[in-house]
This record gives C-alpha cells, structure tokens and sequence, in this order.
C-alpha cells in the first residue's frame, strides 16, 4: 500500500503523535508544509517554476470549476508519480484542502481528526459546509475521543464512516520506572487556554501553602507561558515552579521519573476548542505516574476515576489541589494507581494497537 501522509507542518513539538502514523509498515509518503502540502519528505520542494509557467495550461486542462492551483497540481503530479493507494489527510482542514486532487484522481481519502478541527467556533464556522462535502467524499474518518465522534456526528459525518482510535505513547514510556523522591508534579503541553496552565498552577499554588518543600515542573511553550511565570511571581511560588520549555522525549521521561504525579487542567477554551485525547496524558500514564486532569473530551477515555487516577470538573483546581496533598500523603496510593494505568495504556492505548487500526481503516479505504 502507497500512503501519502498529509500534514501541517513537518515535525511540530506538539505534534508527535504524526510522526507515529508514519510507523505503519506501510509504504509512506509524507507530505507536509502547509493544508495543500509544499514539500516531500526525502523529495524537497514540490512546487516548481515550470509548473507556475504553466499555469494557464492547467486550468486550461482541468476546467475552470475543477482548475488547480500551482501547489495543488504539484501534489497532483507527485500522487500520480507515486501511485499513491489511499490519503491520510491529519487535521480536517488539511483533508478539505486536498479534497479536490483525492476527487480528480478517484484516490481514497481518510481525514484524521484531533481536537480544534471538530471543535473550534471559527474553523467550524469556516469548513462545516466544506466538511459535509468531505463526508461525503471520504471512505473513512478518524476521531480520536467518543467525544469528538459526538462532534463529528453533528457535523454531518455519518456514523458508520466513523473510527475511534486515540494515538498512542511510545514504547519507551513504559519503561519508566518513577521513583518519586521528592514532592514533585509534572505537567507537559503548550501553554495554550483549552491546557490552562494557569489553572494547573493555581491548583499547585494551594497545594504549596501546606507543602512548602512541593515543587512543579512545566513543560512546553506558548502564549500563556509569560502569563503563567507572572502568576507564579505573584503568588510568591516562582522558587517552587520550574518552567522548562520544550524538551526531548528522553528528557520528559527522566522528568516523569522523579515525579509523583502528572497534572493536567484541560478546559474547553471560550472559542469552542477541546482536546482530543492528549498523548501526554497516556504517556504519562504508561510511565505509572498517576493522572490528576479534568472530564474534559479524551481525557474521560483514558483516566479511569479512582482507579488510574483522579478527575475532577473543569475550573475545579481546589478539587485538584486536594487529590495532588492525597497522593503526597499516601505515596503507596499513588504507586498503586500508577501501576494500574500503565496497565490500562497497555491493554486499551498502545501504539501498535493504534498504528494497527489506523493500518486497518487505511487498508480497507484502498480497497487491498
């Protein structure tokens, strides 16, 4: 199977879980650099002054309604070129963007969605007509949480087309061994609203006043990162607090290591965006830290209450601050829960579990 990869952006922090699908055992063809995709990976720049030359002949061929752009006729070349099977389009937005060429060349398309792309008041104000027509189109589409199935079904996609399958942590998460040897919290994910690192800070700023020798770890970056390191100076907490900025997976695991705990506040931003299932949460749960997070979208999916951790409402963070003194105080609590969601990711949310329903759905759109 040929499978062309249509992504963003090449290889954004956030974003490893595309990276992963490109473990597919599948012949892949990974394009990227913006919704109709600039580049090939291991090929360069698509786009070629021959083909800007030419343009008027493209339009002319294809007609004006159905009439390339420069950018969309290079993907159009290279999927010919390639032999391309079937389309993993990652983002909705990015399958409506190569929707048309996928149409012209009768080749399977599969959207992949995520999170904003089912959610977000703008970009669903901007594509819900464009999505129906998407629907209609594709053989298969991806959700990554029951929650945004519910989104999907709103949105005009037929049940039937739809997929549950959350990405998946890497292997090497489960090889963590936490040692917790101080009071130490972690939490991983861009400093964006539906994250609300605020709030996750003011959780940690209650649980301070009665554990002063507490610590917070933060990692990532974005918007809010300055709002966030105002709050700790605030608070009187910027000693306690340690803002580490993007780091290697290598290094998050040696920092989910020595955590007791991985805490994260997801809420759903005032512009409508939510979660997917955050990779983050997973890994950190197959790294048998105990999750303390929101019922928020995915989450809901992979954090079993009272079992693999605890859930609280989204804006609750004296809730949250009181299951993070729990687990401070009852050190075998939180083994226990971390030893159970290490199963749980194993069992129910592994990467070969998900890269072997994504191969699945991919192989049944192509027909092979």
């Amino acid at each position: 199977m040929n499978v062309a990869i249509i992504s963003p952006s090449f290889n954004a922090y956030s974003e490893t879980f595309i990276q992963q699908h490109k473990k597919i055992n599948e012949k892949v063809f990974f394009y990227y650099g913006g919704s109709v995709p600039m580049y090939l990976e291991g090929h360069g720049k698509l786009h070629t002054s021959k083909i800007y030359r030419f343009k008027n002949l493209i339009n002319k061929k294809f007609g004006r309604e159905t009439a390339f752009s420069s950018n969309e006729y290079a993907v159009y070349k290279s999927f010919k070129k390639n032999n391309i099977n079937v389309v993993l389009a990652e983002y909705g937005p990015t399958a409506v963007a190569v929707l048309k060429i996928c149409n012209h060349l009768q080749i399977p398309l599969v959207p992949h969605f995520h999170g904003y792309d089912a959610t977000e008041k703008t970009t669903i104000h901007h594509f819900k007509n464009k999505y129906k027509d998407l629907f209609n189109y594709a053989s298969a589409v991806v959700a990554v949480s029951k929650k945004m199935i519910i989104d999907l079904i709103e949105l005009g996609c037929p049940i039937e087309k739809i997929n549950l399958s959350p990405c998946g942590p890497s292997i090497e998460f489960f090889q963590v061994k936490p040692i917790a040897i101080k009071n130490q919290f972690i939490a991983i994910g861009r400093f964006v609203e539906k994250k609300a690192p605020h709030l996750t800070l003011a959780a940690f700023k209650i649980v301070n006043e009665k554990y002063p020798d507490s610590n917070l770890v933060m990692i990532g970056e974005g918007e809010l990162l300055s709002v966030c390191k105002h709050l700790a100076e605030l608070w009187g907490i910027k000693n306690k607090v340690e803002f580490r900025g993007i780091l290697t997976p290598e290094v998050i695991r040696n920092n989910l290591n020595e955590s007791v705990a991985f805490v994260q506040h997801s809420v759903v931003a005032f512009n409508g965006d939510c979660e997917g299932t955050p990779v983050a949460v997973m890994e950190a749960s197959a790294a048998s830290l105990p999750v303390i997070a929101t019922k928020h979208a995915g989450i809901n999916d992979v954090i079993i209450h009272g079992q693999t951790g605890f859930l609280v409402e989204e804006f609750d963070v004296k809730k949250m601050a009181e299951y993070m003194i729990e687990l401070i105080e009852q050190p075998e609590l939180a083994r226990k829960l971390g030893e159970a969601g290490r199963k749980n990711i194993k069992d129910n949310f592994s990467l070969e579990k998900n890269l072997s329903e994504l191969k699945q759905v991919l192989k049944k759109a192509a027909a092979i």
